[in-house]
């Protein structure tokens, strides 16, 4: 099809009705979500989205892949084939808009499915659309003194649709049988529940020599809805993140997925976002009892400055109401320390500030404040190290095409917490959900330096290599040292002299390399380098890992473990 053709249609999209107002969203971990915010960095075009909010919706992906293709001249072969991509993986919305850039395969399988690139099955009719994918994914690797090897072992399905060009709905379900590094297994044993998901049991394997191995289900689901052109509407149970690093001191998805009723507002330069969220305050093993509910109210009010700069202020508290929602926290837009005073109920609330810069089509710099607590004569005119002064801050910055060097794409990011940071008197009301951090995988009381390199000599192939390096102070003969955030600050250490890593101290080297090769649409073989190193002041809690592994993904992304 022809540019002009497709930019005809493009200022079409803008004046039709409010019906395209909302999609389904890619997931936080999804390649999309890379994809276009490298390509905002290049380019320099605006975007209808707020890059920090994620995850992004496929109908703007759409827009903004054919508002680049009106650029043309400053997009790359390589830049051409990763907006490909958008479209071919969301081309539903191409279906929607009746637009004939619309790849189909030229000899679909038993002429029903991959009758497109992207989709093993799909259904387009006038009101309906419905997508099915399945989810394979299989790595294996033989470690280092370890007697068991690292088995990942992941099989589901991806499934969206649409009714109407009014309700959308996706549900992604997957099982997986596996064995762990030794640090993730350590950590699990600690906190009973795995990384990102929640309960399992156990899982033996003859054939790959695994005898306490791990299995477990992972699910999320959601539905949209469009209420105007400016307001949306999402139900469901899953994750959500914000910031622009590799990281989040705010709101990551690190942690399992909750339920959550999420509006998001999109007014003129402003993206205002509430997410309701039920949570989990522990995790028990046993299925048969109920777990104690928590909650959190979270603000979130991104303004883009200039179409190349964002700033954001978030807010959210955290609290447990014998399984009852404070209805109070319902306000979209108070601040919610004046409805702590006005319900004379001090609970958990946490602001913070997220920011970044594109300039100069390559650069990219980016940071984040949070504020748990503090006290201003505390903490600058009389600074004794209060513990109390509860705060973290992250810094990066992301180099695009480095040294000229097309789809070479370098980031270095900082990140710093206090200890006792996100920690109450409460343990119900502590910023955790099934004992994992809603932010950052190291809870507190560290300092972390990372490293990115991502490079794509060819379409297919791709490399990154990455290096993160932390200090942090963990705790000691039963003493509160503020690093582990599921503890009651009633039980910290000292009320003085606290320092960031204090405590029993270690430093963790983590060095991976990975080179994937797209065999077609979201189907990738994986050859991988890791290892981890963690020297502590404590040579019991020394803990060395490394192995060489491969393995073979459709359709999921891999499995992140990097703390």
């Amino acid at each position: 099809m022809k540019i002009q053709s497709i930019l005809a249609f493009v200022l079409l999209i803008f004046t039709i009705s409010d019906s395209f107002s909302q999609s389904t969203n890619f997931s936080t971990e999804s390649r999309g979500n890379q994809i276009l915010g490298r390509l905002q960095i290049k380019t320099g075009c605006k975007t209808p989205y707020h890059n920090a909010i994620k995850p992004y919706a496929r109908n703007h992906s759409v827009l903004y892949a054919f508002d680049l293709l009106e650029n043309d001249s400053i997009l790359s072969r390589k830049d051409r084939y990763d907006i490909q991509y958008l479209l071919d993986d969301s081309n539903e919305c191409l279906e929607t808009m009746d637009i004939d850039f619309y790849q189909k395969t030229k000899k679909p399988i038993l002429k029903t499915f991959y009758r497109s690139p992207a989709n093993f099955y799909e259904l387009n009719k006038r009101n309906i659309h419905l997508r099915v994918n399945p989810i394979l994914n299989f790595f294996y690797a033989n470690a280092e003194n370890q007697s068991e090897p690292v088995l990942l072992n992941r099989a589901g399905l991806r499934l969206r649709g649409g009714l109407y060009n009014k309700v959308f709905f996706a549900s992604n379900l997957w099982r997986t049988q596996g064995r762990f590094a030794n640090y993730v297994t350590s950590q699990i044993n600690e906190t009973e529940v795995i990384p990102g998901a929640e309960s399992y049991g156990a899982f033996e394997s003859s054939l790959f020599n695994i005898e306490n191995g791990f299995d477990f289900s992972n699910a999320q689901f959601y539905i949209n809805f469009n209420v105007t052109k400016h307001v949306g509407v999402q139900l469901g149970h899953g994750k959500n993140f914000i910031g622009n690093g590799y990281r989040s001191l705010l709101l990551s998805d690190f942690s399992s997925n909750y339920n959550f009723l999420k509006f998001d507002w999109n007014v003129w330069r402003f993206q205002f976002q509430n997410i309701f969220a039920e949570l989990e305050t522990n995790n028990q093993l046993d299925r048969n009892t109920a777990t104690v509910k928590k909650y959190t109210a979270t603000h979130y009010l991104d303004y883009a400055l200039h179409k190349n700069i964002n700033i954001g202020f978030f807010e959210t508290v955290v609290f447990s109401r014998n399984n009852q929602f404070e209805f109070q926290y319902l306000n979209p837009v108070i601040l919610y320390r004046t409805v702590e005073q006005a319900i004379g109920s001090p609970d958990n609330v946490i602001i913070g500030l997220n920011g970044n810069w594109n300039f100069l089509k390559r650069f990219q710099i980016y940071g984040q404040l949070i504020l748990d607590e503090f006290k201003f004569d505390e903490l600058i005119l009389d600074n004794r190290g209060w513990w109390a002064n509860k705060y973290g801050y992250q810094a990066g910055i992301k180099y695009i095409n480095a040294l000229g060097v097309d789809h070479l794409d370098l980031q270095f990011e900082t990140n710093t917490v206090r200890p006792y940071t996100y920690t109450h008197n409460d343990t119900s009301a502590v910023y955790s959900h099934f004992n994992q951090p809603l932010a950052h995988p190291l809870g507190a009381n560290f300092r972390e330096y990372l490293g990115i390199m991502r490079y794509r000599p060819t379409n297919k192939l791709s490399l990154e290599v990455k290096v993160i390096q932390y200090q942090k102070g963990e705790d000691d003969l039963g003493r509160n040292w503020g690093g582990n955030i599921l503890l009651s600050n009633d039980t910290k250490a000292q009320s003085y002299n606290n320092t960031i890593t204090q405590g029993v101290t270690n430093t963790t080297t983590i060095l991976s390399g990975l080179a994937s090769y797209e065999l077609f649409h979201n189907c990738f073989l994986d050859l991988e380098y890791f290892q981890r190193s963690k020297n502590s002041i404590d040579d019991k809690l020394d803990l060395e890992t490394r192995y060489i592994g491969g393995g073979f993904r459709l359709n999921i992304a891999r499995l992140d473990q990097n703390f």
